[in-house]
């Protein structure tokens, strides 16, 4: 995978790691459809060829892949899972945590319902961005890349501006610049349709069966969704790429961006979920390695995040649809309180 090793080939960062990673022991691996799909007409995949997670590869000439997946070192659930001492509020979307270590499911509230991400999409954004593209190229951003109304997200950039794919992948993920994610689009398929394609192809190869992709930043559209359950799957297969976990890691980022004419500037960026942003504090024991959020209107307030535990057990942590921040990180409080200081290893 590009990029897998750029922390030892880049000296110098422009940006702080909140702490050390651990993110070389988690382990994805997509296996097998149940075989009654085949009654269906559904591709079955052959285990024993090297097809799960690569686009270039993808089984019978890249068809897509839906059904039922199940994989030992996967967490798998069939339905909701509660979770002793905590209650989803009423108004919440979905809710869930992995346990990575164990395969785990410890929570899922409504995980499997089609759901609107919002920029959490920007994950995908990120792993295809990582797997395909080159950090050190040079990105030029296009003036459909920066077409964005003043209340949308944006990392400020500006037609013409040139700047590597590391800084744009730090600023769709810290700062969640929905210019950022489009300027990644293009630079990778050529365009935002392009991207979705390639989106939606390799979403299906990683089991979000649930998921259909239009852009590469989440603004709402009814034809965007995910479910909590396939944002963990997508999630967990970024946590693969040490660089994916450095970036997220990062409390800010200050990328050196040339301008049209030339001339030179920085853009500062930062996190936007409120752990890593000092504004909300984890339960006691737990530490927030870093995440990415998400709201729109439809989608509510979303955030899917990466955590470790007192003895550096790796989990994912995914609230959807909280009505606003606080009953948000209130709620993802609640949800690692009883999930994971609550419990017993």
């Amino acid at each position: 995978m590009k990029g897998q090793n750029y922390r030892t080939q880049r000296k110098k960062r422009k940006g702080r790691r909140r702490r050390p990673n651990r993110a070389a022991a988690v382990l994805v691996c997509l296996t097998i459809v149940i075989g009654a799909c085949a009654v269906a007409g559904i591709m079955i995949w052959d285990r024993s060829k090297d097809y799960v997670g690569e686009y270039e590869r993808q089984a019978y000439n890249r068809q897509l892949y839906q059904g039922t997946l199940f994989a030992s070192d996967l967490c798998v659930a069939s339905g909701d899972v509660s979770l002793a001492g905590f209650e989803p509020g009423s108004e919440l979307h979905a809710a869930a945590l992995f346990d990575l270590d164990q395969s785990q499911v410890l929570c899922g509230y409504k995980v499997f319902d089609r759901l609107y991400p919002a920029s959490t999409t920007k994950t995908m954004t990120a792993y295809l961005a990582l797997k395909y593209g080159n950090l050190d190229d040079t990105v030029t951003v296009s003036a459909n890349a920066t077409d964005f109304n003043w209340d949308e997200s944006v990392c400020g950039l500006q037609t013409g501006d040139t700047l590597t794919l590391y800084d744009l992948i730090c600023g769709l993920m810290l700062q969640s610049g929905n210019d950022a994610g489009t300027a990644i689009a293009e630079y990778i398929s050529g365009s935002e349709e392009a991207f979705a394609e390639l989106m939606n192809q390799e979403a299906a190869a990683l089991g979000a069966t649930g998921t259909h992709f239009v852009n590469p930043h989440g603004l709402h559209d009814e034809n965007h969704y995910t479910t909590a359950y396939d944002l963990y799957l997508i999630f967990n297969a970024s946590l693969r790429n040490q660089t994916f976990v450095d970036i997220i890691s990062l409390d800010s980022y200050s990328a050196s961006i040339t301008g049209a004419d030339g001339a030179l500037r920085n853009e500062d960026w930062a996190p936007t979920n409120y752990y890593s942003a000092g504004l909300a504090d984890p339960p006691a024991g737990i530490q927030v390695i870093g995440g990415k959020t998400g709201t729109t209107d439809q989608a509510g307030n979303c955030v899917v995040l990466y955590d470790m535990d007192a003895g550096s057990h790796p989990y994912i942590s995914v609230i959807m649809g909280a009505p606003d921040k606080e009953n948000l990180y209130e709620e993802m409080n609640e949800m690692l309180t009883a999930g994971i200081t609550g419990s017993s290893r």
